[in-house]
C-alpha cells in the first residue's frame, strides 16, 4: 500500500496536466481528431476517453456555478420560453390549417403541372424535329445546289458544296437512310466532275494544238514587227551621227514611246487548265494530274517536231516552226500563271527534247540546200524563231550555233551565184564606155556607188570612163554585202563587220578579179577591150572604199573605224595588181600586132639601088594602128597608162628595128636600106611628137617623150649614117651619142654593113671621097670590135 500511493499520486498529477491541455484546446475550439488519432494509435483510447470524462465534469461544476451565479435570469429566461411555447403551439395550428387548405388547392395545381410538363416535353420533341427537318433540308438543299453546279459545269462550287455536306453536314443527318444515300454518292458525284474536268482538258488539249501554228505565227510576226522597229530606229541614228560626223546638223535626242497594239497581244485561253488543276487540286490528284498533263504535251510536242518529207523544206520550216513556238509559249504561260502544274525540270527536259531536234533538222536541211537565198530566207526566219523565243526565257544558242555554222557554206554558195552573174555580165559587155542621157541613169549607175563627182551633175550625154558591166558588178557587190550581212545578223555573234570584209575580200578577189583576168586572157579580146578592162578595173579598185564603206554602216561600225589607216579591203591590192596585167596584156597585145606589121626582114629591100623617099610601106600601118591605139587609150585610160602604152609600143618598134638589122634573114645590107630606116624613123619620130603633144601628155610628162623611146634605133641608124662610125669606139663620144648600143650588138650589125660598088661615072667625085672615108673608118670599127671582143 505504502508504495503504490506515490505512483497514484503521479498518475494524477499527470491526468490533470492533460486534462489541462485539452480542456484548452477545446475551448479554443481546435480540432480534436488529430489527439483522438494518436491515442488510438498509440492504442492507449481508454486514457483518452477517462481525460475527456474528466473535462466534461469541469465543465459541469463550472455550469452549476454559473447557474448558481445567473439563477434569478434564468427562472425568467424560462418563463420567456415557456409563453414562446404557447405562442408556437399557435403558429403551429395556424401551419396545420394553412397546409390543409394549401393541399386542397395544391392537388389541382399539381394536375395542371403535371400536364404542363407533359407539354413542355412535346414541344421539346417537335423543336427536335424541326430542327432534324431543318438540318435535312439544308442538306437536301446543299445536294440540289450541287445537282445545279454540276449540271451548269461549275465544278468548283460543286466541289465545295460536297466537302461542306460530307465534313458539317453528313454526320449531323439524323436520318440514317439519308445519310447512306448522301454518303453513297458523294464519291460518284466527284469522279464525275474528275471526268468531266479531264474531258473538257482533254478538248482543250486538242484545240490549243491546232491554234499553236497560229500563236506562234503571231508571236514570230510581232518579232519581225519589233526587228523592223529597230532597225529604222538604228537608221535613224546611224544618218544622224553620220551627219553630227560631218558637221551638217545638230544632234537632237528623243525618247520614242513604243505602243503596243492590244491586237497584237497574244490571247488564248488556259481556263479549261486553270479549273482541271484546281480541281484535281480539290480532289488530292494535284500530281496524277501533272503526270498526266506532261505526258500528253510531251507526246504533243514529239508529234510536233517529226518533219513532213511530202513538202520541201524550203516550203513546210515556217509552219514547222511557228507550231513549235506557239506550243512553247503555251508552255510558258503554264509555266508562269498555272502554279504548280510544270515544274522548271519538265520545262527544261521538253525545251531539251525540242532544242536537240530542232537543230538537228537545221543542220540536216542545211546540208540538203543548195541555193544561197534558200538558206537566207531559212535563216531569216529562224532568228526570229530564236527571238521570240528567247524573249519568253528559253536558251536558243543551238540553233544559232547552227547558223554560223552553216555560214561559210552560205557564202560559198552565194559567191558562187554571184560569179554565175558576174561571168554573164562580162560575157554580155561590149566594152564600149558606158553612154548616159538622163540623170535617173547618172544617179543609178554613177552617183550609187561614188564612180563620178557628185557634187555637180555633167552635161548629157555622159561618158563614164567604165562599161555598162561596172555598174552591174557594182550592183552584185552591194547586194552580196546586204545578203551576207542579213544572214549574220541576230545570230550568235554581234561583232561580224570583220567576217562580212573577209568574205567581201573573197568576192572582189576570187569572183570578181578572177572574172577579170579570164577576160583579159581572153584569146577572142583585142586591145581596145583590154584597154576597158584595166579601166573598169582602176575604177573598181577606187570603189572599194565605197564597199567597205557600206559593208561597214550595214554592220553598224563607226565611218572611222573604216577611215584609219591598214584598215582597207586587200582586195584593193589585187585589182591593182590585175589592172597592171591588162595594161600588160595591152602591151603585149600591141607589141604582136607591131610583131606582124614589122617583118622588116621581108618588108624592107636591104640592098635597095635607090634611097625611098617616103619611107617604107610599113610605116603607114604602123602609123595607122599606134594611132588608133593610142587615141582609144587617150579616152580609156589614163595619162600614165597612155604613156606607158606608147613608150612600150615605141620601145618596141625600136627594137624591131634593132632586130631587123640582126636578122639572120638579112645577110647584108647597104647604105641606101640604112637611109630608108632612117626615112622610117624620121617619120615615126614625128608621129610620136605628134602623139605626145595630141593626147595631152606634154602637159603632165614634161620631161618625158615617146620620141625617146626609139633612142636605140636612132642611135644605131646614127652611127650607121655616120661618116666616121669609128668614133663609137671613143668613150666620150660613145656615152654622148651612143650609150644605148651594145658592143656586140654594133659588131654583128657592122659586120653586115656592105656598102654597094661605085658607080662608073662617079669614081671622081666627091661623094666616092665620103664613101671611101667611111668605109674606111667603119673597117676600122669592125677591127676595133674585134679586138675589143
Amino acid at each position: 500500500m505504502s508504495q503504490t500511493k506515490p505512483k497514484r499520486r503521479a498518475v494524477i498529477e499527470n491526468g490533470d496536466g492533460e486534462d489541462l491541455v485539452l480542456a484548452t484546446i477545446i475551448g479554443n475550439g481546435d480540432d480534436l481528431a488529430p489527439i483522438v488519432r494518436h491515442a488510438f494509435e498509440t492504442g492507449k483510447p481508454e486514457a483518452l476517453l477517462h481525460q475527456l470524462k474528466n473535462v466534461v465534469k469541469k465543465k459541469e461544476v463550472e455550469i452549476e456555478e454559473l447557474c448558481k451565479l445567473h439563477y434569478e435570469e434564468f427562472i425568467l429566461a424560462v418563463d420567456e420560453l415557456r409563453g414562446v411555447l404557447v405562442d408556437a403551439e399557435d403558429l403551429k395550428s395556424e401551419l396545420s390549417t394553412d397546409n390543409f387548405h394549401l393541399q386542397t388547392v395544391g392537388s389541382s395545381l399539381l394536375l395542371k403541372l403535371e400536364e404542363l410538363l407533359e407539354t413542355y416535353s412535346i414541344k421539346k420533341n417537335v423543336t427536335e424535329a424541326i430542327q432534324m427537318s431543318r438540318l435535312c433540308v439544308q442538306v437536301l438543299d446543299l445536294c440540289l445546289k450541287c445537282n445545279q453546279h454540276v449540271s451548269e459545269g461549275r465544278f468548283y462550287p460543286a466541289l465545295k458544296t460536297l466537302d461542306l455536306i460530307e465534313k458539317k453536314y453528313l454526320q449531323a443527318v439524323p436520318v440514317r437512310t439519308l445519310n447512306r444515300v448522301i454518303g453513297r454518292h458523294i464519291p460518284a458525284i466527284k469522279m464525275h466532275i474528275e471526268k468531266k474536268v479531264v474531258s473538257e482538258f482533254n478538248d482543250w488539249l486538242v484545240r490549243i494544238r491546232s491554234m499553236s501554228r497560229e500563236i506562234g505565227q503571231m508571236a514570230i510576226g510581232q518579232a519581225a514587227s519589233a526587228r523592223q522597229r529597230e532597225e529604222e530606229m538604228r537608221a535613224q541614228q546611224k544618218k544622224a551621227e553620220e551627219e553630227n560626223h560631218l558637221g551638217l546638223g545638230d544632234c537632237v535626242y528623243s525618247l520614242d514611246v513604243e505602243e503596243v497594239d492590244e491586237k497584237l497581244v497574244l490571247k488564248f485561253d488556259l481556263t479549261p487548265v486553270y479549273r482541271a488543276l484546281h480541281i484535281q487540286t480539290c480532289l488530292g490528284l494535284k500530281d496524277q494530274f501533272s503526270d498526266y498533263y506532261h505526258k500528253n504535251r510531251l507526246l504533243q510536242l514529239k508529234s510536233d517536231l517529226q518533219m513532213s518529207s511530202a513538202q520541201p523544206f524550203l516550203e513546210s520550216h515556217q509552219t514547222f516552226f511557228a507550231q513549235i513556238v506557239g506550243y512553247f509559249i503555251v508552255e510558258d504561260r503554264v509555266l508562269r500563271t498555272a502554279v504548280g502544274l510544270l515544274s522548271e525540270n519538265h520545262a527544261e527536259t521538253i525545251w531539251e527534247t525540242a532544242i536537240t531536234k530542232m537543230t538537228s533538222v537545221l543542220a540536216e536541211q542545211f546540208s540538203r540546200t543548195e541555193t544561197a537565198s534558200h538558206l537566207l530566207l531559212i535563216k531569216d526566219y529562224v532568228t526570229l524563231v530564236g527571238s521570240t523565243l528567247g524573249r519568253h526565257g528559253y536558251q536558243v544558242a543551238p540553233l544559232l550555233e547552227v547558223l554560223d555554222n552553216s555560214r561559210d557554206k552560205y557564202h560559198e554558195l552565194l559567191l558562187e551565184e554571184c560569179r554565175q552573174q558576174v561571168t554573164d555580165i562580162l560575157a554580155h559587155d561590149t566594152y564600149e564606155k558606158l553612154v548616159i542621157k538622163k540623170q535617173y541613169e547618172y544617179d543609178m549607175n554613177v552617183s550609187a556607188f561614188q564612180l563620178g563627182p557628185s557634187d555637180r551633175m555633167p552635161a548629157f550625154p555622159y561618158y563614164a570612163p567604165f562599161s555598162s558591166s561596172v555598174p552591174d558588178i557594182c550592183r552584185i557587190v552591194r547586194s552580196f554585202i546586204n545578203d551576207s550581212v542579213s544572214y549574220l545578223s541576230y545570230g550568235a555573234h554581234t561583232n561580224f563587220y570583220d567576217v562580212v570584209k573577209k568574205y567581201l575580200d573573197k568576192l572582189l578577189i576570187e569572183v570578181v578579179n578572177a572574172a577579170f583576168l579570164k577576160s583579159i586572157n581572153s584569146p577572142t579580146v583585142g586591145a581596145p577591150q583590154v584597154m576597158q578592162i584595166a579601166s573598169n578595173v582602176n575604177v573598181l579598185e577606187r570603189a572599194c572604199d565605197f564597199f567597205l564603206l557600206q559593208a561597214a554602216q550595214s554592220c553598224g561600225v563607226p565611218v572611222r573605224l573604216v577611215e584609219r589607216p591598214h584598215s582597207s579591203l586587200t582586195a584593193k591590192t589585187v585589182l591593182n595588181t590585175s589592172r597592171d596585167v591588162a595594161h600588160n596584156a595591152l602591151l603585149r597585145l600591141t607589141t604582136t600586132k607591131l610583131d606582124q606589121l614589122m617583118v622588116l626582114s621581108e618588108k624592107i629591100n636591104w640592098t635597095i639601088d635607090d634611097v625611098p623617099q617616103n619611107g617604107n610601106d610599113y610605116v603607114k600601118q604602123v602609123e595607122e594602128y599606134l594611132e588608133d591605139v593610142m587615141l582609144t587609150a587617150q579616152q580609156i585610160l589614163s595619162l600614165d597608162a597612155l604613156y606607158k602604152v606608147g613608150s612600150a609600143a615605141f620601145e618596141h618598134i625600136s627594137s624591131l628595128i634593132v632586130s631587123a638589122f640582126l636578122s639572120d634573114s638579112v645577110k647584108r645590107f647597104n647604105l641606101n636600106a640604112v637611109m630608108g630606116v632612117d626615112n622610117d624613123l624620121k617619120i615615126l619620130e614625128s608621129f610620136a611628137d605628134e602623139m605626145y603633144h595630141s593626147t595631152g601628155l606634154n602637159e603632165t610628162l614634161r620631161e618625158g617623150s615617146l620620141r625617146g623611146c626609139l633612142i636605140v634605133a636612132r642611135q644605131l641608124v646614127n652611127l650607121l649614117l655616120s661618116s666616121q662610125p669609128e668614133n663609137f669606139m671613143n668613150p666620150v663620144i660613145r656615152q654622148k651619142n651612143y650609150s644605148y648600143l651594145d658592143h656586140k650588138v654594133v659588131a654583128t650589125i657592122c659586120d653586115k654593113f656592105k656598102d654597094s660598088p661605085d658607080s662608073i661615072f662617079g669614081g671622081l667625085s666627091n661623094r666616092n671621097a665620103k664613101q671611101n672615108a667611111r668605109k674606111k673608118s667603119m673597117d676600122t670599127l669592125r677591127r676595133r670590135l674585134r679586138d675589143f671582143s
